[in-house]
């Protein structure tokens, strides 16, 4: 049985899922023109893991935080793209041609566009934290 408080922290993650999945998407899209079902579900757990990492490490700085989502979402990239790419032959994405790669599916490039995004997912949480707790004052 759920009572209120533990349902709103579910729904909550839930909300965050769908925005993280929902927003990577249309990044993808305003980027490359198109995406993916599992660029989605990516997403979604990459901002879910982000927001973990916020509420466990509220005292981390934001630059180590960022490292951290960076390895993160680095991680994940690289076995959703062994899943899709790899195995299942989706060919979502094929980084071969981008210098410092990982048999296509990472790269040095992305990775540092996955610190700032970090850092910026980061900010975000702590802008609403204030926000949110200048209005409770």
């Amino acid at each position: 049985m759920y009572s209120g408080d533990k349902m709103i922290g579910f729904e909550k993650y839930i909300f965050l899922f769908l925005f993280g999945g929902f927003g990577y998407g249309v990044i993808e899209v305003a980027f490359r023109g198109f995406t993916h079902w599992s660029m989605v579900i990516t997403g979604g757990t990459a901002i879910l893991s982000l927001y973990l990492i916020h509420k466990v490490f509220p005292t981390m700085p934001i630059i180590i935080k960022s490292l951290i989502g960076c390895g993160i979402i680095t991680t994940l990239e690289f076995t959703v793209g062994i899943i899709v790419n790899k195995i299942y032959n989706f060919s979502v994405w094929d980084y071969t041609g981008m210098p410092a790669n990982i048999l296509g599916q990472i790269s040095l490039s992305f990775s540092i566009c996955w610190f700032t995004l970090s850092m910026t997912i980061f900010a975000f949480f702590y802008f609403i934290e204030k926000l949110l707790n200048y209005k409770k004052s």
